[in-house]
């Protein structure tokens, strides 16, 4: 019988994947395009987790007492695909909330209504290991193609 999983379980899992690095591929991942195709495509990764919560053992690959064994496979079957320019963050005690949408007049002047096409509820050790991820995923992009600006004025070339 399986063992029914616990918010304790959750974050020393969740613990021990953000102790192990670049646990998630966000280039490969990361192609909105490819959506359609990717459905029948699996990712399977092996994790330790420390059942205590704490992050890392500092052995090796094998298991330690007290550490439970996960395969994650990832199936990608039943996702749907959106592009977003525009993102804002929320938080509550015990959770982040990230709605993402499409502005489709970034240089409009004036009030402008941007319809929110996703809303991601993540718990903060989630979050904090989204934000690893995406950090060291935005260095490995900026060393390859150069500086991202996030300033539009500074990245739009004036026409004439």
């Amino acid at each position: 019988m399986a063992k029914k999983k616990t918010d304790a379980d959750a974050a020393a899992e969740e613990a021990a994947e953000a102790a192990e690095g670049d646990a998630w591929d966000a280039g490969d991942a990361g192609d909105a395009g490819d959506a359609g195709d990717a459905g029948t495509e699996e990712q399977t990764e092996e994790i330790a987790a420390n059942a205590t919560g704490a992050e890392g053992s500092g052995g090796g690959g094998e298991a330690q007492p007290g550490q439970i064994q996960q395969r994650i496979t990832v199936d990608d079957s039943g996702v749907s695909a959106c592009y977003a320019n525009f993102c804002r963050v929320s938080s509550t005690p015990e959770e982040l909330i990230l709605d993402l949408g499409l502005n489709t007049t970034p240089f409009a002047s004036g009030d402008i209504t941007v319809p929110i096409s996703q809303r991601v509820i993540l718990n903060h050790i989630t979050a904090k290991r989204l934000l690893s991820l995406l950090s060291a995923t935005l260095q490995r992009h900026e060393q390859a193609f150069g500086v991202v600006e996030t300033d539009v004025r500074r990245r739009v070339r004036p026409q004439g």
